[in-house]
């Protein structure tokens, strides 16, 4: 064998040894080790901050659901299932065909500008829902009433908190529907109402799955 040969068989085994050495410890030893530090400290937010209910993961406090009724013949979207809190619309979201479990899996806004005549339509249909589907037989609800989360989904789609006076808005609603005393729906809002961070950063927060747990476990008592 030459010494060009020889030259070149040196640093083809140079890299392979390279190669195995980067991938033994790049793709095995610290995904393991980051794995394992954030299991020990952090197990709740590295398993996707679950959330339970009766002893199973109904979903994650991250993520925002949908509380809906079947999809009736002839419809094309579901109606919204009154008895619980509702959340932001999640306009924007794209569909997969192949896990139908879980259909909305594209987080995204819409893109549409401010003054586009589809989004001002969408936010005018939203709103007159808003009022028809919260107004009861002792309390009306105006349009100047809606928040605008009420209306329009967040930039990802996938928000899963209200803000307190959307929530405060369904208090009724949810308590005729359920048969409850709106004092005590009320309540529940309030005690699941986070604060800004650090008392100064976002805006006050309702996370509407924490509080549809908190509802059931209440009419279950009732």
């Amino acid at each position: 064998m030459n010494t060009s040969a020889r030259s070149t068989a040196r640093l083809l085994g140079a890299g392979l040894r390279a190669l195995l050495v980067l991938t033994l410890v790049c793709g095995v030893l610290y995904p393991l080790a980051v794995t394992g530090v954030a299991q020990a400290a952090f197990h709740d937010k590295a398993n996707g901050s679950e959330v339970r209910s009766e002893g199973r993961v109904v979903g994650s406090r991250l993520i925002g659901q949908r509380y809906d009724l079947p999809l009736k013949k002839g419809r094309q979207t579901p109606a919204p299932d009154l008895k619980w809190f509702q959340p932001r619309p999640s306009d924007g979201l794209g569909e997969n065909s192949v896990n139908t479990r879980y259909k909305l899996l594209v987080s995204g806004a819409t893109n549409l500008s401010g003054d586009s005549e589809e989004l001002l339509e969408r936010v005018a249909g939203a709103k007159a829902a808003v009022v028809e589907d919260n107004s009861t037989a002792d309390y009306k609800i105006e349009p100047s009433d809606v928040p605008p989360d009420a209306v329009t989904s967040s930039a990802s789609g996938l928000d899963p908190h209200i803000s307190p006076a959307y929530a405060e808005l369904q208090v009724h609603r949810v308590a005729e529907r359920n048969h409850l005393a709106v004092e005590r729906v009320a309540e529940l809002v309030k005690r699941h109402t986070d604060g800004r961070v650090l008392g100064f950063m976002g805006e006050p927060r309702v996370n509407v799955l924490e509080l549809n747990i908190a509802l059931e476990e209440l009419i279950e008592k009732d």
